[in-house]
């Protein structure tokens, strides 16, 4: 699908200057621009490009001056970085803007479609699940049931939403993703063998969540384990049961949380952190990658290490940490000089 500068200019609230009638198919990184495509200049060390570009379009800052002769068409805003996401975002939903039933498939008689689906082939819809309008249900998904989806969710190539699963509105889930299997519960016997405890919670996924590919978010033992709205989960994330995340906290791959434990709000959480269970972290925490929570974190706090400990204090310790060598060096030889006498 081909875009003139000037519809461009329209979605952005930009302004043209060049030709509104230039025309592109596609995007690209600015030192890789060619004819026809779309780039944008943010970063100041990638100046030296928008002279060489052979990009059609380039968005650049509404403050650009151009010092050298260019040639291609300029669209000006306010954020280039920050129009150009709104343009990879809608480009998607052209590229994925699809509707309409696929066959085969299952579809329940108690199950309840919104308007305007698209469901994928192979997809199978349990009962009494409720489905809202313009959702995206692509090949190859489970959706188990008693299950509610929200409107405007997209549930990529086979996810596996578990019975009694609630997802919300504007979520995204991708592919692989495993929502509700059980938590894992088990009771230890006298002989060494385990009893397995049964599992009869749910999921909820509140508005604006996205879930990455091979996620997975265990059903509640009881209760629910809850993920809150506008919280941004990366791909291969492991989330046990019971677990509460707060509103607007974003996770890194390879993370795992156990169970009941209980996140706040606006944390980041880098990749590879292991939370142990039953614990409470508090609001606006940072967690930087490969840390090993064992305790409780209060408000604010940045957190490095395994076992964690407050950020400064690891980047403090971890001077000493290189020069043990030649402190240890430096203790033999005084020792030395002592013994010697």
């Amino acid at each position: 699908m081909k875009f003139k500068a000037s519809q461009i200019a329209e979605i952005l609230n930009g302004t043209v200057e060049g030709d509104p009638e230039t025309e592109v198919d596609k995007l690209a990184k600015i030192e890789e621009g060619t004819r026809g495509s779309l780039t944008f200049l943010s970063n100041p060390k990638y100046t030296s490009y928008i002279y060489s570009t052979n990009a059609s379009i380039v968005i650049v800052k509404d403050t650009f001056k151009i010092e050298e002769k260019i040639n291609t068409t300029l669209i000006r805003v306010k954020d280039p970085y920050k129009a150009f996401s709104t343009l990879l975002e809608y480009y998607n939903q052209v590229k994925l803007n699809k509707s309409g039933i696929e066959e085969p498939n299952f579809i329940n008689e108690s199950a309840t479609l919104g308007e305007n689906l698209y469901l994928g082939a192979f997809t199978y819809i349990g009962k009494n699940v409720k489905i809202g309008n313009d959702v995206k249900i692509y090949p190859n998904c489970y959706i188990g049931d008693n299950v509610a989806i929200g409107d405007n969710t997209v549930v990529f190539a086979g996810v596996k939403v578990y019975s009694e699963t609630t997802i919300g509105k504007d979520c995204v889930l991708h592919g692989g993703a495993v929502i509700g299997a059980d938590g894992f519960g088990f009771s230890p016997g006298d002989s060494g063998e385990y009893s397995k405890v049964p599992q009869i919670g749910n999921v909820i996924l509140e508005d604006m969540v996205d879930i990455g590919a091979g996620t997975t978010i265990d059903r509640a033992t009881l209760g629910s384990t809850i993920i809150r709205k506008g919280v941004k989960i990366d791909n291969q994330v492991q989330i046990a049961h019971n677990v509460e995340i707060g509103e607007h906290t974003a996770i890194a791959a390879q993370t795992g949380i156990a169970g009941s434990t209980k996140i706040g709000k606006n944390c980041l959480i880098g990749g590879q952190v292991g939370i142990a269970g039953h614990l409470t972290i508090g609001n606006n925490v940072k967690i930087q990658a490969q840390s090993g929570i064992g305790r409780n974190i209060p408000d604010g706090e940045a957190i490095q290490g395994s076992p964690s400990f407050g950020y400064n204090d690891f980047n403090k310790s971890y001077v000493h940490f290189k020069n043990l060598p030649r402190i240890v060096d430096r203790l033999n030889q005084l020792e030395k000089k002592q013994h010697n006498g």
